[in-house]
Formats: C-alpha cells, sequence, structure tokens
C-alpha cells in the first residue's frame, strides 16, 4: 500500500459501458447488483477499491466494489440510496445499461496480509468493500492464518448479506460474531456498539486489523485496537468520503495533504492518526 499517488491513465477519464446483470433487494435501502462488461472482460480490482458509476442523463457516483477479483466475468456493487444517482440506479434492472470508469483507489494490502491473522471489523455499510475482501480471503483460505469477522448494525433489519453471514457463521476455519445497536424481540445475539466485542477476541502478533464503518464508529474501534497491542501500521482503515472525481482533481475527498480518491481509500492508522478531519467526531 504506497503513500505515492496512483498515476492518471487516460482510460480513467473514459466511461465504459456496461450492463446489470441482476439485481437483488437486501434491505429496504440496499440493492446489490451484479455487472458486467459487453465483452466479458473482467475489471481487474483489488480488494477495497472502488468505481465511478454513470447513470446517463442523471449523473456520475462512487461506489465501493463489494465482490473479489477472484470471481472473474462480472462484479458487484451494493447500492444504498443517499442522492439522485443511486436513487435512479436503484430504478434500474437486469439488462439495463450503466456507465464504469475505474478501479479507483488504493485496496487492502492483501499481499502484506498473506501468513497472518486477519481481525475484520464491519460497521453497517462497512461490509460492502470488506465483502470484496472476505471472499478474497476465503477463496484464497490456505494463505492466511486465523480469521475473525465482527460485524456491528444499527437494527437485524439492517444487516447485509444475511445468507452469507448464516455461512460465514457456520464454517470452522473463520470465528464470526455479530452485534446490533437496537434488538427486536426475535433477535438473539449481541446487543450493543460493535467495540464492545474487541476486549473478547484472541489476537496474536501476527494480526492485522481492517476496520470499515461509519466515522462515529472508528475512534472507539481504534481504542480496543490500540489496547490490544495492535500496532499503528497493521490497523488498516478504509474512509469514505465524497470521492467525485476519483482522480484526486476535484478536492471533494481531501483530508489535509491526502486525497481519499488516490493516497487511499484504504490507509494505514500510522498516516491517518494526527490528522483531526480524517476521524470526524
Amino acid at each position: 500500500m504506497s503513500k505515492q499517488k496512483l498515476p492518471i491513465l487516460e482510460s480513467e477519464y473514459n466511461i465504459r459501458p456496461a450492463r446489470i446483470l441482476k439485481v437483488r433487494q437486501l434491505t429496504l435501502t440496499e440493492k446489490l447488483f451484479e455487472i458486467g462488461f459487453p465483452n466479458g472482460e473482467s475489471l481487474n480490482h483489488d480488494p477495497g477499491q472502488f468505481v465511478e458509476v454513470s447513470i446517463f442523463g442523471v449523473g456520475e457516483a462512487p461506489i465501493s466494489l463489494a465482490s473479489s477479483p477472484t470471481r472473474r466475468g462480472s462484479f458487484d456493487l451494493c447500492v444504498r440510496i443517499v442522492g439522485k444517482v443511486t436513487a435512479a440506479l436503484h430504478q434500474l434492472r437486469a439488462g439495463d445499461e450503466i456507465g464504469i470508469r475505474g478501479p479507483f483507489g488504493h485496496g487492502f494490502p492483501v499481499q502484506e496480509f498473506v501468513g497472518n491473522d486477519l481481525l475484520i471489523v464491519a460497521g453497517g455499510i462497512g461490509l460492502v468493500p470488506l465483502r470484496s475482501l472476505i471472499h478474497y480471503v476465503l477463496d484464497n483460505r490456505r494463505e492466511f492464518g486465523k480469521v475473525t469477522i465482527l460485524l456491528g448494525c444499527k437494527t437485524p433489519q439492517n444487516i447485509l448479506f444475511s445468507d452469507e453471514i448464516e455461512t460465514w457463521s457456520s464454517r470452522l476455519d473463520l470465528s464470526f460474531s455479530c452485534t446490533v445497536d437496537k434488538a427486536d424481540p426475535d433477535w438473539k445475539g449481541n446487543v450493543g456498539v460493535i467495540a464492545s466485542l474487541i476486549p473478547g477476541v484472541t489476537l496474536s502478533r501476527h494480526t492485522y486489523a481492517v476496520v470499515v464503518g461509519p466515522p462515529v464508529m472508528y475512534r472507539y474501534v481504534i481504542a480496543e485496537l490500540l489496547l490490544k497491542k495492535i500496532p499503528a501500521h497493521r490497523i488498516i482503515l478504509s474512509l469514505e468520503r465524497h470521492m467525485k472525481c476519483g482522480l484526486g482533481k476535484c478536492g471533494h475527498c481531501q483530508i489535509n495533504n491526502l486525497y481519499c480518491c488516490q493516497d487511499g481509500p484504504v490507509f494505514r492508522y500510522e498516516q491517518l492518526r494526527d490528522l483531526e478531519e480524517a476521524f470526524p467526531r
């Protein structure tokens, strides 16, 4: 995960036509879209990267990639309605055409993770880019040590990929725990913020912690990870900002001297710990 900005290629300005292959409703506000290029070519992304999605006549929006590059021929986008572009995307069906630019940014340092333990901490919609990493790890399971996944959501109804989560929780080669902020009478699991799960996790000196979630989550999760003696360079974060252009030109995603779209969206905590703007209260 280099600190240098990625070189901007001419192709990154160009919008590539793509087609929606499948659409699946996940929650009241999120849908999963399987996307393919007309010639069947792969996107060739890294887990943790994002693309710019164009809805012709409406606009463009950055969307995190939700699938692993090990699963070729198509890629997944999990989209929450937050504005006019994502609302328009939710109206589309299989067979409709969209535009794709990218992939952009630095992804998770998966080669550095090889041979090490992983603690994956997902808060709410933060599970979307982490799904890409989780699928990559599970598709190459022998290359990694102990894998622990912690998931936190507002309510049970907000849980994404519930069918996959059921599979993860039953696997013997990983540990999975979930908590919700507010439970209903049918919920039988943990209740509380996601940081409350970390003290009960056994970590080794070979552990990398990968954390993605809403801004309010980071301070509390990072504090617990530091108490667990995970060094700052082994705490990997992905930040969500309005990465409008993806090219480091518009400045919408700038944090001090860093651009999330080019320097990130994946960072080490040691890069961010002195930047107050990185962790808004």
